[in-house]
């Protein structure tokens, strides 16, 4: 999905840190579930990340990935969300909503600044000077 469709995070809601801008990045927040609401929240947001979340869930397991999908049922007992292992050759596992007592978001959104339009500001300004510019994108930092 590119990543000009990926929802912004919007504080306020009972997921959110309370001293986070209008358009911060979750990145780095550690929250604790609670109702309903707060946690479709939280997971939708989980959702719109780009970088890896860990799940702990109320049976003192936790789960580190990337969250790849999610299935919205109408409470907790039918939704669920898909999550990406890193480092176990393409394993996904699915986790129901009721199972999580907490979300925890990486610290490094690895997708920050790197919108298309940024890309195209540094295409350009390579060209410019004379640099070899292409459509490759760069190598990850």
């Amino acid at each position: 999905m590119p990543q000009e469709t990926k929802s912004k995070f919007e504080p306020g809601s009972p997921a959110s840190a309370p001293d986070a801008g209008a358009n911060a990045s979750p990145a780095g927040m550690n929250v604790l579930l609670g109702d309903d609401r707060s946690t479709f929240d939280a997971l939708e947001k989980a959702f719109d990340f780009r970088g890896d979340v860990t799940l702990e869930l109320r049976d003192g397991r936790s789960i580190t990935g990337y969250l790849f999908d999610r299935k919205r049922g109408r409470g907790l007992p039918d939704s669920s969300v898909r999550l990406m292992l890193p480092d176990a050759d393409g394993q996904k596992v699915t986790i129901g909503y009721h199972e999580i007592a907490r979300v925890a978001f990486s610290d490094r959104d690895p997708a920050a600044g790197k919108s298309f339009e940024t890309w195209v500001k540094k295409y350009v300004e390579k060209k410019m000077r004379g640099e070899r510019a292409s459509i490759e994108s760069e190598p990850l930092e």
